[in-house]
């Protein structure tokens, strides 16, 4: 019998391969759009809330990864992400701090996608005419009603559109097992029948972001453009290396370079 690891392993791989072949046509016209606002001095920003900012963290300030990439940060860690115009004023703040320039690119990440605040930073940045991308779990966010005040969900903001290929709820693995009860109070069968584990939002959405930035350097490379990337600051002399990279982002970035 497959250990719950192993069945995780299969299922999240099959998942990893099919958000490939689901996503690689729109990365291959976005490429150039990000390519070349990037060549052209721009930032490519990115939003995620809650655990969906961990996928947006994945390119910002990593070892070969673009210089160029700044992230808006949640202090609340998602905690009030519903509460209406909160995603306004963090993407407002950002704005005055790191600016949002048209013809930019955002990221924005959001599993549901039914969010307010990563709803409220797209649509700041479609106003501001930067280009918006967002990643989700389209099989969750299209049966799931918004909690944004507008009634859209996230992938109907975006100007282009990333799919996780994930199921409504994350998890993949029945585990079954009795779940902890409080004193006093029946275990409730039902929930140890569908009790499920193994999220797979933050794998995919990562690798969909590293597809997509790798492809971006494609294209730099193909039309004569530098490659800004980092190294990793546990090299030689790459603390200084990427201090200079640096810049000619001075002020932009959300992370300040070792």
């Amino acid at each position: 019998m497959s250990s719950l690891a192993a069945t995780y392993r299969d299922r999240a791989h099959d998942l990893l391969a099919a958000a490939w072949t689901t996503n690689a046509p729109t990365i291959a016209r976005l490429a150039p759009i990000v390519g070349a606002s990037v060549a052209g001095g721009g930032v490519i920003h990115t939003f995620g809330s809650g655990h969906s900012e961990l996928i947006s963290r994945e390119i910002i300030g990593r070892a070969g990864g673009l210089v160029c990439v700044s992230g808006i940060i949640d202090p609340t860690n998602g905690f009030i992400e519903n509460l209406p115009g909160y995603g306004a004023r963090l993407v407002e703040r950002y704005d005055r701090q790191h600016q949002l320039r048209p013809g930019e690119v955002i990221i924005v990440i959001s599993n549901s996608g039914k969010n307010g605040s990563p709803i409220d930073v797209a649509l700041y940045a479609k106003q501001k005419g930067l280009v918006v991308v967002t990643l989700s779990c389209l099989a969750m966010s299209r049966i799931t009603p918004s909690q944004h005040p507008s009634g859209q969900r996230l992938f109907e903001v975006g100007d282009f559109v990333l799919d996780n290929g994930g199921v409504p709820g994350d998890a993949i693995v029945e585990v079954g097992g009795s779940p902890e009860a409080g004193a006093g109070r029946p275990t409730d069968l039902s929930a140890v029948a569908s009790a499920k584990a193994g999220p797979t939002s933050t794998l995919i959405g990562c690798s969909v972001l590293n597809w997509l930035m790798l492809e971006t350097m494609e294209w730099l490379k193909a039309n004569g453009h530098p490659l800004p990337l980092l190294r990793s600051q546990n090299l030689p002399g790459a603390i200084e290396y990427n201090r200079t990279l640096g810049q000619k982002y001075a002020g932009r970035l959300s992370r300040q370079l070792a």
